[in-house]
């Protein structure tokens, strides 16, 4: 079966994370998307690493199933080029720098006169105005402006995320933006404007902890991997020295927790430990307690608790263990995808259930460019001058 999105033509001015995810995306749903790159070098992520036989594992991750086309957008005969490809075009992307696009008159209240059905989504570290416009914006800088290193780390030390957070909220913002906007475009002819910043990306993720500290009061502190408010909620050792995630959610877990897990059943009338917040009140208590419990258990034997008591756990895997996760192989969720390095594994996207996953192969820098330059309309000595001239 083809894909949703199979007929429809994304153009995206990407680079780094958040547009390259976007886009990737409605490639997995059948859309044809192309990637403009810097010529020669390509999307400086390809160069962040070289960890996957020499090709970035960031780059692999977020730029399958794309065709690359090399294009020099401050040349002369760029415009002409952007233009044809707009022109068929459904979708355009772009995550460069705040007002590049404007110069090179591909901001949307140009375009949308020329393109009405045109569906444009800016994406950036802060918006396209008030005082954080011009600011750089890494994903660890808006991971802090979020407030997001504030709650996460430890009472000494905060932390960042472990991965391009911020890149992924405003990428999957963008992807399910873009969904609604062809869903209204169906029904209005009409395209439209699509502004998604990090920081408004990040933000909406952290409402929680905002609401907790409202209207002044104390935020959650930096608990580590801990639950910052419910207890026992996160990391505990086995007596084997490896590290079990558990959960306790309510009251009724919580005496089954006592009865079947800790073997100690007076502990459920305990008013230390009555309620949640109790709990969390005198956790160092409760900790202590639980880590002589868990003294005398290895993890197979303390997992088997938790299961038997129906309380949620997890194993702490590394990312070798992520690769050989008996869960992901079961559901059979891994493929082969072509590279310019050769073929990689590669997950298969979530959710696909009532179609086929597209995942062709990742493009190497400016492999699709004489290609889509024919099928626009360019002569063989066009794209000879293009690429003799720095264009290509």
């Amino acid at each position: 079966m083809t894909g949703p999105l199979t007929g429809i033509t994304v153009v995206s001015l990407e680079q780094a994370i958040a547009a390259p995810f976007a886009t990737r995306q409605l490639a997995d749903l059948g859309a044809r998307v192309i990637k403009i790159e810097r010529p020669e070098v390509g999307d400086f992520a390809r160069a962040y690493d070289d960890r996957v036989n020499g090709m970035s594992s960031h780059f692999a991750w977020t730029n399958r199933s794309k065709e690359s086309l090399t294009l020099n957008t401050k040349h002369d005969k760029a415009s002409g080029v952007l233009h044809s490809l707009l022109a068929t075009a459904d979708v355009f992307v772009q995550n460069l720098a705040p007002g590049a696009t404007a110069r090179i008159g591909l901001d949307y209240e140009t375009l949308k006169e020329r393109y009405p059905g045109l569906i444009v989504c800016d994406i950036s570290g802060y918006g396209d105005n008030g005082p954080y416009t011009q600011k750089k914006a890494y994903d660890l800088l808006v991971q802090a402006e979020a407030g997001f290193l504030s709650v996460s780390g430890t009472g000494e030390e905060m932390v960042k995320a472990g991965c391009s957070i911020a890149d992924i909220a405003a990428g999957m913002y963008a992807y399910s933006s873009i969904l609604a906007a062809l869903i209204q475009r169906g029904r209005t002819s009409r395209g439209c404007r699509i502004d998604v910043s990090m920081l408004e990306a990040m933000a909406e993720w952290m409402t929680f902890p905002m609401y907790y500290a409202f209207e002044g009061a104390a935020p959650p502190p930096r608990a580590g991997a801990s639950h910052a408010t419910i207890f026992p909620y996160g990391p505990f050792i086995a007596s084997d020295g490896k590290t079990v995630i558990l959960g306790l959610q309510n009251e009724r877990e919580w005496a089954k927790f006592c009865q079947i897990v800790l073997e100690a059943p007076e502990l459920v009338s305990d008013e230390r430990f009555a309620t949640n917040a109790s709990r969390s009140k005198n956790r160092t208590a409760l900790r202590e307690i639980i880590d002589l419990a868990f003294a005398g258990l290895d993890s197979d034997q303390l997992l088997a608790r938790l299961d038997a008591a129906d309380i949620a756990n997890a194993r702490v895997n590394d990312m070798h263990g992520v690769w050989e996760h008996p869960q992901l192989k079961a559901r059979d969720r891994w493929r082969v995808v072509g590279s310019p390095v050769g073929d990689i594994p590669a997950l298969v996207p979530p959710g696909g259930t009532a179609f086929a996953q597209r995942m062709d192969p990742i493009p190497a820098v400016g492999q699709h460019t004489d290609d889509i330059l024919t099928e626009l309309g360019f002569t063989p000595s066009d794209i000879t001058s293009l690429r003799a001239t720095g264009g290509i």
